[in-house]
């Protein structure tokens, strides 16, 4: 009977073992499966210029190539930096500031106006390695917000400041202000004006006519500026900048300057830059959501990407798209709009653009 308990003991200790190992290997297999993928960009930099109704019966041939030859040129100063050795966070800078002082663009020049008539900037970034961010929210007068919002990473102990106060601390720290005027273009002006005089006429109907109003206005939050790079010395640093949505009052903030909404960046996975209806995006935390996904599902930079804009985001109700880029140098465009301006650039200098949902 003792031979025959002894017996039974080892079978089953025999059986725990082997049961236990398959198990520690299963869940081996799947996280060597999830970080398979080898570096295959030294370098690399990727960009959007927003997402929203984009589409191709509506753009002209010769809207179509200024949007292009804007998101060539802005991408091309970034992956120049790159080249030659430099810091994903100048690259990053540098790149976003060619939009900015672009019309195309919703992002300090071609800035959309509040409901008061007037043009309030948002901008953020992030630093993958150090995992140190800044942002400002607000600003009416800093030529670059990005620029701006890299010196509060940089330059205070703070990650946002807003309003005057942003603008006071730019002018401390020599940044170029420029009279608030410097924003003003006819296009955004009139698209202000449009959506006033609807949210006029829709006040004097029911609230079947109200739904234009309401689509009028989800179509008003596109246009925001992003870029994502990976420097040769394996650093992410990603930034966002934007104009907000049109008629926007109350001092309204959306997602652009929110550190893990509009923007996010860390070594260990990824960085990202979001565009579209901020109210959501803040809601979701998209950009952070995407890293986590990636360092504690063990997903890939398109499965996260995928899961948060076509499911997360979508069953929400948000609309809008990332651009993301891993450590290992792969690069996700990801949206659930009908177009997105987007580039991208690998270390080989290969140049993909593209504006349309393909």
């Amino acid at each position: 009977m003792k031979k025959f308990k002894l017996l039974i003991t080892f079978l089953m200790l025999t059986v725990g073992c082997t049961t236990t190992t398959e198990n520690s290997e299963t869940d081996n297999k799947s996280t060597i499966i999830a970080n398979q993928q080898e570096k295959i960009n030294d370098f690399a930099i990727i960009i959007h210029g927003g997402a929203g109704t984009i589409l191709k019966k509506n753009m002209s041939d010769e809207k179509e190539a200024e949007y292009k030859s804007k998101l060539e040129e802005a991408i091309k100063v970034g992956h120049a930096i790159l080249k030659n050795g430099g810091t994903s966070q100048e690259a990053v800078m540098k790149t976003i500031q060619v939009m900015e002082e672009s019309p195309l663009f919703n992002a300090g020049k071609g800035a959309v106006f509040t409901n008061s008539g007037t043009n309030e900037l948002d901008a953020s970034f992030m630093d993958g390695k150090t995992l140190n961010a800044g942002a400002v929210a607000g600003v009416t007068d800093v030529k670059s917000p990005i620029e701006l919002a890299i010196k509060v990473m940089t330059d205070s102990e703070h990650v946002m400041l807003s309003g005057a106060g942003a603008s006071i601390f730019a002018k401390e720290k020599g940044l170029e202000i420029v009279d608030p005027s410097y924003f003003y273009t006819e296009r955004r002006f009139k698209s202000l004006e449009r959506i006033k005089e609807r949210e006029k006429t829709e006040l004097d109907h029911d609230d079947k006519t109200a739904a234009f109003y309401d689509a009028d206005i989800k179509n008003a939050k596109f246009g925001t500026v992003g870029c994502v790079a990976l420097d040769k010395d394996g650093n992410i640093a990603a930034g966002t900048s934007t104009g907000g949505m049109t008629n926007k009052r109350w001092g309204r903030i959306g997602d652009a300057p929110i550190i893990g909404s509009g923007t996010y960046a860390n070594n260990l996975t990824c960085g990202v830059s979001s565009t579209g209806w901020g109210e959501y995006f803040i809601r979701s935390q998209v950009a952070y959501d995407i890293s986590a996904q990636m360092e504690y599902q063990q997903k890939t930079l398109k499965q996260a990407t995928q899961d948060v804009i076509q499911n997360k985001l979508t069953k929400l109700g948000g609309t809008g798209g990332v651009v993301a880029l891993d450590k290992n140098g792969y690069m996700s465009f990801e949206f659930n709009t009908a177009g997105m301006y987007r580039a991208s650039m690998n270390d080989k200098g290969d140049l993909v653009i593209k504006i349309y949902k393909e």
